[in-house]
């Protein structure tokens, strides 16, 4: 990654939804135009994904198809569990890059797959030196300073919240949020919102939509969503505030 230009941390995404479809073009150009006139460089982290059988391939070829599309050099990567995050060929892969785009799956997963690793330490560098974080779904949910435990909603546990990579501190982002009510049922849903930790600001990303922080049109650099729907921030007082496509969202890192 040429870095000789860049010395502040890059673009971040957190999406709701929808990674590698013709409808995140639009967000994925605006990514990929934070880097400036660099030709960019891709890699895809299927890593979420690792415990389900074949999806780790079906998202990289996906997101090869998806960036190659949009005219930029694109690698799949092989980061799949622990030993990956160790191996030489992947640490070579992550180092070229600038872009990481993190796909669906598992949180939890993820975050134990990259947590104190040489992977992670080369993306946070990267990152840190100009590069763009996206991470969909579980990818969006491991930024924060707190993950849901999917294993515990879906065992039928009560929510726990478990720590993940802080990047963006202070926030737990919840994903498709225009769907979970309805996915986990209005009392698991409530029951979620009430155990959220005191300490970090509950973020709700409906899917097909991007909650976005980057210079925007030679401003500041600020936070603001894309796509076509709309991104939930709850203060400490379940009290809930909307923002749709366009509008700054005052993201409170603590």
């Amino acid at each position: 990654m040429d870095t000789t230009t860049r010395t502040k941390p890059g673009a971040i995404a957190l999406v709701g939804s929808g990674e590698y479809l013709p409808q995140m073009s639009e967000i994925d150009r605006f990514l990929l135009g934070t880097l400036g006139s660099l030709a960019p460089r891709v890699a895809l982290l299927p890593t979420a994904s690792g415990l389900e059988l074949g999806m780790p391939e079906r998202w990289n070829t996906m997101g090869v198809e998806h960036f190659r599309d949009l005219g930029v050099e694109v690698t799949p990567v092989a980061l799949i569990n622990q030993a990956d995050a160790q191996a030489q060929q992947v640490l070579t892969a992550l180092a070229s890059a600038d872009l990481f785009y993190f796909s669906g799956g598992n949180p939890e997963h993820l975050i134990e797959t990259l947590r104190d690793t040489p992977a992670w330490e080369a993306i946070y560098s990267s990152y840190c030196q100009g590069a763009v974080l996206a991470g969909c779904s579980a990818g969006a949910m491991m930024l924060g300073s707190y993950t849901l435990s999917i294993r515990s909603v879906i065992g039928g546990a009560a929510p726990r919240w478990v720590p993940a990579m802080g990047v963006v501190p202070g926030i737990a982002v919840m994903p498709h949020f225009d769907r979970v009510a309805d996915f986990a049922g209005q009392e698991v849903f409530r029951a979620i919102l009430a155990s959220a930790p005191e300490n970090a600001t509950l973020i709700g990303v409906d899917e097909d939509t991007a909650l976005v922080r980057a210079a925007f049109d030679g401003d500041a650099v600020s936070w603001r969503v894309l796509g076509r729907q709309t991104v939930s921030v709850f203060d400490g007082d379940g009290r809930r505030a909307i923002y749709r496509a366009g509008d700054r969202v005052p993201v409170e890192q603590k």
